[in-house]
């Protein structure tokens, strides 16, 4: 069963302990009856879904039951130096699920596991972990793997090859060890052939498939090559590097825009191209070639484009946070007329403060909302207006910022967004009546974290004990009275005997 459905199959007495497994002001001797419990639902919400005491920490780990200590294996809310104590787990499915990044939700983002636990993973998992454990590699790590102590792990960085600078990759094709001098040989002759044009020609699949796709793109294409493949794949053509100038020129005025817009990201497009580009009557065209690199201020503003205000653009993709950037150019890109360098900007960690304070009173609201999700300095002021006009992707993210308001957002219970609403209830202000009457909210998600406000009243926190669909999150309100915690354990217990 999945996560979900143990949830779903739980009988309202489970829900009830479920509540309570969750609720942060639960004493240590309840949360440990209930990982005694023999409800796996329980359980579950106890080591997957909350950070944990010490004293549970080690009741989870030494517990008998594989699957509850799978479960903590994967909480994103733990700290990983607590995750890190099930590495050598005498299960598989627990070693496993901690090789896993785990599932977050909408606040709580995963933390990489201490490098120490990924070298040991590396060292002893079978490879059907190895293949998933990427995303928990920090990236220091990761830097150091061509040249770790370890064999394995120089194994597994002599797989990166696209990675390597010729001084790592010579010196792991003179390793000590055979297995990496094997890898990294092996490797080595297939970027040489990637770069080899009469070993691309003679490697293309003649059907479609991720080979015949990565050949195009990134393969060095011989003249006869590229004519062949050019009426039915010109889109992977234009994305290749080593095409010849007369080929960029060609494509840039091919009858397909979605392939102009694909020559248009080339950074080695001349003037010519730029300028037939710059005038394009496809406006996605246009909007691609006016961020190129060449193009002066001047330039970018005789461009007609119009940046959309889609939300879905706003989206921040991850990046090496350890890679200081080039401070100089970062500044460059804030400082721009164009709002796309400006969102480029907003997104780097380590932005001057300066630059922070002019970007959180940006005239575009992806350059507020992606400085907001990403800086750890975005004001406050920043933080609570990109939540309240941003309706998009990882709106709520927003509120697990460390400089997120919360003093003062009782003021928005009455307001007619859902999201909204469900933000006054962060008010640890909020009045006792207002709580109450949000728990009666046409929202479902509002009445949930109504019935978990602590500001709520004891009679309303002890009816909906009895209320079908937030009994468990009455039970998970730290206002919740310690002898009502333990008389729900025990009702459960007399009820189990």
């Amino acid at each position: 069963m999945t996560p979900e459905d143990i949830g779903k199959a739980a009988g309202p007495a489970e829900r009830r302990l479920i509540g309570l497994a969750l609720n942060p002001a639960a004493p240590v001797d309840v949360l440990l009856r209930l990982l005694a419990s023999e409800s796996t639902a329980v359980r579950m919400a106890l080591c997957r879904y909350r950070t944990l005491p010490g004293p549970v920490v080690d009741a989870v780990v030494a517990h008998p039951d594989g699957t509850t200590r799978g479960f903590f294996a994967e909480n994103p809310y733990a700290d990983p130096e607590q995750r890190a104590r099930l590495v050598d787990d005498p299960e598989y499915r627990v070693r496993g699920r901690l090789a896993r990044e785990p599932r977050a939700d909408d606040v709580c983002m995963p933390r990489p596991l201490p490098d120490r636990t990924v070298v040991r993973m590396i060292e002893t998992y079978e490879d059907d972990h190895l293949w998933e454990l990427n995303r928990l590699i920090s990236p220091g790590l990761r830097r150091a793997m061509p040249a770790h102590a370890s064999a394995k792990v120089r194994h597994m960085g002599a797989n990166a090859w696209h990675s390597l600078t010729p001084r790592e990759l010579a010196a792991l094709l003179a390793d000590p060890d055979p297995d990496v001098q094997k890898a990294a040989a092996a490797n080595s002759r297939s970027y040489e052939r990637l770069r080899n044009p009469d070993a691309v020609r003679e490697d293309l699949p003649t059907h479609p498939c991720h080979t015949h796709t990565h050949l195009l793109i990134y393969g060095a294409l011989a003249p006869d090559v590229v004519a062949e493949a050019l009426p039915r794949h010109a889109g992977l053509i234009a994305r290749n590097a080593s095409v010849r100038p007369e080929t960029v020129a060609l494509l840039a005025a091919h009858p397909d825009p979605k392939v102009r817009t694909r020559v248009a990201e080339r950074p080695d497009l001349g003037p010519a191209e730029r300028r037939a580009l710059a005038v394009d009557p496809d406006p996605e065209v246009r909007l691609t070639l006016s961020v190129h690199p060449a193009l002066t201020e001047a330039e970018r503003a005789a461009i007609d484009y119009e940046v959309s205000q889609d939300e879905s653009y706003f989206h921040s993709p991850p990046y090496d946070p350890e890679l200081l950037p080039d401070l100089e150019h970062i500044r460059t890109l804030a400082l721009s007329a164009h709002p796309l360098l400006r969102r480029r900007a907003a997104r780097e960690l380590h932005l001057p403060a300066d630059l922070v304070a002019l970007l959180a009173d940006d005239p575009d609201l992806g350059v507020r909302v992606l400085l907001g999700q990403n800086h750890p300095d975005a004001p406050a002021a920043l933080l609570l207006r990109c939540f309240l006009e941003y309706t998009g992707r990882d709106r709520w993210h927003l509120t697990g910022h460390g400089n997120f308001p919360r003093a003062g957002l009782a003021r928005f219970a009455g307001d007619e967004d859902p999201a909204v609403r469900r933000l006054a209830l962060l008010d640890p202000g909020m009045s006792g009546d207002a709580a109450d009457r949000l728990t009666r909210d046409p929202d479902p998600q509002v009445r949930a974290d109504a019935a978990r406000h602590p500001r709520l009243p004891q009679d309303r926190i002890a009816a909906l004990l009895d209320d079908p669909e937030l009994a468990h999150r009455a039970a998970a309100n730290p206002a919740l009275p310690a002898a009502t915690m333990y008389g729900l354990v025990a009702t459960a217990g007399q009820q189990a005997s």
